[in-house]
């Protein structure tokens, strides 16, 4: 031994012996008394100590090792029967364990093992876990050892880490200990997570072939938690992999492809159960090939294990850099829709990623291959199944919206309508996002995690390791976030400020958390609850029949703030019994049903805020709700919503002012960004077009020139008002009249009609829209009264059979003839070529649909759907006529919004945006009473709409007001509200 050697108060170990070899007490040299030090044996190698505190059985430090409480299946135990008993051999230390019926190693056996089984683990110094511990369960003055997840400052578990710091405890983390010099973890379980995650997810597959109606060799492979341990697991996937071998796999799919991504401990476990299987490896660049063999090898599978390059390359060039692609990743973009999508069954996740990296696969992305394989582009069952094991929800893969359980692995998601569901028969991708998976390989895990932990906690139990963190390893001090009451290291600098702010939270949750019950969840919600949940006197709660949406949209939250719930809305009984438990319900359910919400809202005497327009029926329940003594808040979304507060400032400030409102007009349209209007209608959809091709057909009123106007459905594309002018001079759009405008003269408080020169309310498009759609209506792709025939093979046949009457003539040569109009025929020949492209080479039957608009909803979804980085946008405007009613002056007064949703695919849209915010801030002004009014109300008074309109400004959703006089120059007035005529180009008129 060398004085080098032993300078310090740790060396690296001497040599090491394997976990099961014999202790030998190695006696100290005359060299090591010099200094005083002793070695002392150790699991796997040898660490030193000071001499002058060798310890006797007795003083070893005690081992308390918990229940776990966090999950129903979590079975794991940080250290086995066997390292206890070895522990109490060689150390006499005094092992406590809390009793468990649910551990993988029984309560028996650990007393066996010399364990004292008690429910109170305040004797013990040491207290071992898993899980995080729950604030009530943490005692003083202790060491506690276990995933916290508090080094990334995850906020939900900022106030344990503050329960930790109050009571003194030294808290290790096992996610910190990592090789100084590799800076490797050295506890972790991501092996057994991939094992456990290629095991359900094969099992997973074989109950997919199933509900497509093929029996496989999979059915004979169940899940992991199943077996006894790896050994039996990794058999029976041997013996379902000599049936591959025997019977092969269903021919109709060709040959089954795995993909893997990532190149660490999950990925690797999840290949060790693949290689099972009779397999064969194939590079990324190969997949075509093997896809399409004409004489595929069905007696196997195929995997491919995906370097980054092979799904990612740089913008513009194509070129891959690794380094630059960890330095710089906003250069890049993923090809993975393109290169690997199209040729794989199977994807199994294993790397690394986070939101600065580009998304292997978007939801968009996922739509546009299941319309290819609707189209026959696409060969059956590719992107059949995802096993996220890495469980990043909305990650790389945006499908996964929500981590799943255990014993509800799996579910459906339907890009192509936006669905998520649990019929295994049903259309779309199977999705497993199960984020406990080690634990169903309770006993392995168990005994792997026990074995490389097991020197650690014989360094941690000595005497000294009590006293300072100067006095254990440098990889324990370095695991260390919190000691004495401080935090320790780095983890200070990083957790103090928000722990400062959890605090502050948590100083204001003093104050009892009132409940917003929310209903539904669908595009609106997220930044509503985004909104509400910043607040942390605030919990909600959403209850949707779209519980896998519902998940989703709390899974960001911090978990005392918000949950989700299903909702079956036609038991009375639920919904009262939920509404009763709310301070203040929020229904974004389908509009027919308000009323019944309300209905319930009443008897419970429990307020209710929506962004439906107020209808016949809820109109009806203001006696009711006033009688209550509650309100029903309606119309506090965009449009109703926005537009009646910007509206409703101007017209109050007019009236303040002795003013008197002669015109209003009032237009608001949600469209793409100019940039992503490159369509030829100048429209894109983020959900289902069908209500907008509907709407294009409503009959309209309004009031124009002191008169009445009225528009019938049928002409209202062709008679639109073709110019509509901002003061933003890039944006020239058109209009059409929005149904019934007179009813809002008596809800805006404008009095006599009769007074009024004009009272208008209408959508904005961009210019073309109208006279394209009009044309697109004259063929009969909004005809929603005629059955469409069912075995239309391909939408050049739908086409066809629209346009002509017949699947066989063709369509181009008759379109001038039906439209009756030459000078639109070239326009709607080249946007019905546009939309046809790509299609053409379907040679699959289409689905069924019951009429032309519906097929044609269904065209338009695909070929006008949002791309990956583009984004949507709002424009509202209104113009308004205003008399000086003492001196006779007109002036014109405007206010105009443009607002741009997010280009990031993880980002809310301009719409949901502009709805589910003003929704928000209205329920937070019910919640603190600043609303004295009772009965159904609309957003039209001071106290409602000049707050929201103040925090919209704060949100960067901003009006821009003008106000110019109106003049008298050669006979005309100048900037006066120009009279609305519905003129239409004038190109039907030809």
């Amino acid at each position: 031994m060398t004085l080098s050697t032993m300078t310090t108060g740790y060396c690296r170990p001497l040599y090491r012996n394997s976990a099961h070899a014999s202790r030998a007490v190695i006696a100290t040299s005359t060299t090591t008394n010099l200094f005083k030090r002793t070695m002392i044996s150790t699991r796997n190698g040898y660490v030193w100590r000071s001499s002058s505190e060798k310890p006797s059985g007795q003083g070893y430090r005690s081992i308390g090792i918990r229940r776990e409480d966090k999950s129903r299946w979590e079975r794991r135990a940080p250290l086995t029967p066997d390292a206890v008993k070895e522990l109490v051999h060689e150390t006499g230390a005094r092992v406590y364990i809390q009793p468990s019926t649910k551990r993988i190693f029984s309560d028996s056996v650990y007393t066996k093992a010399g364990a004292i089984l008690t429910e109170d683990l305040s004797a013990a110094d040491i207290i071992l876990g898993i899980k995080e511990v729950p604030k009530s369960k943490l005692i003083p003055d202790k060491t506690y050892v276990f995933f916290s997840h508090t080094h990334k400052g995850t906020s939900k578990n900022m106030p344990m880490l503050q329960d930790i710091l109050d009571k003194k405890i030294r808290l290790i983390d096992y996610e910190l200990m990592k090789d100084p010099e590799t800076h490797q973890r050295l506890v972790a379980f991501g092996k057994f997570a991939g094992n456990a995650g290629m095991i359900d997810g094969l099992h997973g597959m074989a109950h997919r072939f199933l509900g497509m109606g093929y029996n496989t060799p999979f059915m004979y492979l169940s899940m992991a938690h199943t077996y006894r341990g790896l050994p039996s697991a990794k058999l029976a996937t041997r013996n379902m992999g000599n049936l591959i071998e025997d019977e092969g796999t269903p021919k109709d799919f060709g040959p089954l492809v795995f993909a893997f991504t990532g190149s660490g401990n999950v990925t690797q476990g999840a290949l060790e159960v693949f290689k099972e299987l009779p397999h064969e490896f194939v590079a990324a660049e190969d997949l075509s090939k093997i896809v399409n063999d004409k004489n595929p090898k069905l007696n196997k599978v195929y995997g491919t294990h995906l370097k980054v390059g092979d799904y990612v390359q740089r913008k513009g060039d194509g070129i891959y850099s690794y380094q630059e692609y960890l330095d710089h990743p906003e250069r890049y973009q993923s090809i993975f829709a393109d290169n690997i999508a199209p040729y794989v069954n199977t994807v199994v996740t294993g790397a690394y990623w986070d939101n600065r990296y580009p998304r292997l696969l978007s939801n968009i992305q996922l739509q546009d291959l299941q319309l290819k394989q609707k189209q026959g582009l696409i060969n059956k069952g590719r992107m059949m199944s995802l096993v996220d094991i890495v469980c990043d929800i909305r990650g790389a893969f945006e499908c996964l919206s929500h981590s799943t359980n255990i014993e509800d692995g799996f579910y459906y998601y339907d890009a192509i309508n936006g669905v998520e569901h649990k019929n295994v028969e049903g259309e779309g991708i199977q999705i497993m996002g199960i984020d406990i998976l080690p634990a169903e390989l309770a006993n392995d895990s168990s005994k792997h995690f026990s074995d490389v932990l097991y020197p650690h906690i014989k360094d941690l139990i000595h005497p000294a390791a009590a006293k300072s963190l100067n006095d254990i390893s440098p990889m324990l001090a370095n695991a260390t976030i919190a000691n004495n009451g401080k935090l320790v290291g780095e983890h200070s600098s990083f957790l103090k400020p928000l722990l400062s702010q959890s605090s502050k939270k948590h100083g204001y949750e003093s104050v009892n958390k009132r409940t917003v019950l929310l209903l539904g969840s669908g595009m609106v919600a997220g930044p509503l609850v985004q909104r509400l949940t910043q607040r942390r006197d605030i919990r909600v709660v959403v209850a949707s029949n779209a519980t896998s949406e519902a998940k989703a949209l709390v899974s960001q939250c911090d978990p005392d703030q918000a949950e989700s719930v299903p909702l079956d809305i036609s038991n009375k009984s639920g919904l009262t019994q939920l509404v009763s438990n709310a301070d203040v319900v929020v229904s974004l359910v389908p509009a027919f049903l308000h009323a019944q919400v309300a209905q319930i809202c009443i008897e419970q005497k429990k307020h209710m805020v929506t962004a439906s327009y107020v209808s016949e029926e809820m109109e009806k329940l203001d006696e009711a709700a006033k009688k209550a003594g509650i309100l029903i808040m309606n119309e506090v979304g965009l449009d109703p919503g926005i537009d009646h507060m910007s509206a409703m400032k101007i017209i109050d400030e007019a009236k303040s002012a002795g003013k008197k409102i002669r015109s209003f007009i009032s237009w608001c349209g949600g469209l793409p960004a100019p940039e992503a209007s490159n369509s030829p209608l100048g429209y894109k959809f983020s959900w289902s077009p069908r209500g907008v091709l509907t709407a294009s057909g409503n009959d309209a009123t309004y009031w124009s020139g002191g008169k009445k106007h009225t528009v019938s459905g049928d002409l209202l594309l062709k008679n639109h008002f073709p110019t509509i002018r901002t003061p933003f001079q890039g944006f020239v759009f058109e209009g059409l009249a929005n149904r019934d405008s007179l009813k809002y003269i008596d809800i805006y408080g404008l009095g006599d009609l009769e007074h009024m020169n004009t009272m208008f309310r209408g959508t904005l498009r961009y210019q073309g829209y109208a006279d394209l759609l009009y044309g697109l209506r004259k063929l009969g792709f909004l005809n929603l009264s005629d059955p469409l025939p069912q075995d239309l093979k391909n939408w050049s046949q739908y086409v066809n059979q629209v346009v002509t009457g017949s699947r066989s003539n063709n369509w181009k040569t008759n379109i001038n003839a039906k439209l009756g109009n030459e000078a639109m025929g070239g326009q709607v020949a080249d946007a019905l070529q546009f939309l046809l492209t790509g299609q053409e080479q379907n040679d699959n039957k289409l689905p069924r649909f019951p009429t032309a608009l519906d097929a044609f909803s269904a065209l338009l979804a695909d070929r006008l759907r949002y791309l990956p980085g583009e984004r949507d946008m709002v424009a509202m405007h209104h113009e308004f006529g205003i008399e000086d009613q003492c001196t006779g002056k007109k002036e014109k007064a405007t206010s105009t919004l443009i607002h741009y949703g997010s280009s990031d695919s993880n980002g809310d849209t301009a719409m949901a945006t502009t709805v589910g915010l003003p929704a928000a801030m209205a329920t937070e002004l019910v919640l603190d009473n600043k609303i004295n009014q009772r009965g159904i109300l609309r957003p039209t008074t001071p106290d409602v709409y000049l707050p929201i309109l103040d925090q919209l400004h704060d949100q960067g959703i901003r009006f821009v007001e003008r106000s110019q006089e109106v003049f008298q120059q050669n006979g005309h007035q100048i900037n006066n509200v120009e009279e609305l005529v519905p003129t239409g180009s004038g190109i039907w008129d030809v």
